[in-house]
């Protein structure tokens, strides 16, 4: 197992630069979380080992509409890192993706360290530092978006890139579950959406994420970038758009594709 550990990480990191892969089908069964991690852990080990720098987590497939298509009833998550970030109203190079999408966000950055195994969404609550609108910009290695659960697992979660917003927000005051979402493609709405579309509450998604973390002995840590997961439909991203979120009571975030 470790030999197609070693060799589907391998045809993964090879993708970013010599285009998509066929789904891994050859090595994982559609929901084998497990092996998929593994898959990841490799490849984050290789990165890091190059000298690139985790700056917090992403929480995907938080609706459970995709969890059902995808034959699971859990989110998964991936790896941030540093040079995956866009300043706000900065520019995606298509160049450097292969079938981007985008997609509307609520991110927590965290002030303090979430490292108990206990950990209730009150006290995620209470270790955030701030809170932004924020665009994820996702890929997939897999040709046409072919995915199934452990494919996007291993693949880092379809990560690529994520735009915050220069808006910083403390979460007192704040209602996260009902505000609404608009996401604009060159000033047309593309997506709609609201705070509860994220797995019941954007804290929810956090909080799953820091029992995952504690209970793999990768605690999250001050400072870290929290993507909640999406709060609307994703867009396609081609060259020439100009995509906007508009999140109630957050702001707005901007993100040009060249």
């Amino acid at each position: 197992m470790n030999d197609l550990v070693e060799e589907a990480a391998t045809r993964l990191r090879k993708a970013y630069k010599e285009g998509p892969i066929e789904p891994l089908r050859d090595v994982l069964e559609p929901t084998d979380a497990e092996t998929a991690y593994r898959i990841q852990s490799r490849n984050t080990e290789e990165w890091l080992a190059e000298g690139r720098e985790i700056v917090g987590w992403k929480v995907g497939l938080t609706a459970k509409a995709v969890q059902q298509q995808m034959g699971v009833d859990q989110p998964d998550f991936g790896v941030l890192f540093a040079d995956m970030a866009i300043s706000d109203s900065g520019t995606l190079d298509m160049s450097k993706a292969i079938q981007p999408r985008g997609e509307a966000e609520i991110a927590l950055i965290l002030a303090r360290d979430i490292d108990r195994p206990d950990v209730t969404v009150k006290d995620v609550a209470q270790a955030v530092e701030y809170v932004c609108p924020a665009i994820e910009i996702v890929d997939s290695r897999i040709a046409d978006w072919r995915i199934t659960f452990a494919d996007t697992v291993s693949d880092n979660g379809s990560s690529a890139f994520f735009v915050l917003g220069d808006t910083k927000l403390p979460l007192d005051g704040l209602d996260l579950y009902a505000c609404g979402m608009v996401l604009e493609a060159n000033d047309e709405i593309a997506s709609i959406g609201a705070g509860a579309a994220c797995l019941g509450h954007p804290l929810n998604a956090a909080t799953w994420l820091a029992h995952t973390m504690v209970g793999r002995g990768q605690p999250l840590r001050a400072g870290q970038v929290i993507l909640t997961g999406a709060l609307g439909p994703m867009i396609n991203l081609t060259a020439g758009l100009q995509v906007k979120t508009k999140i109630g009571g957050l702001g707005e975030v901007t993100v040009h594709v060249s």
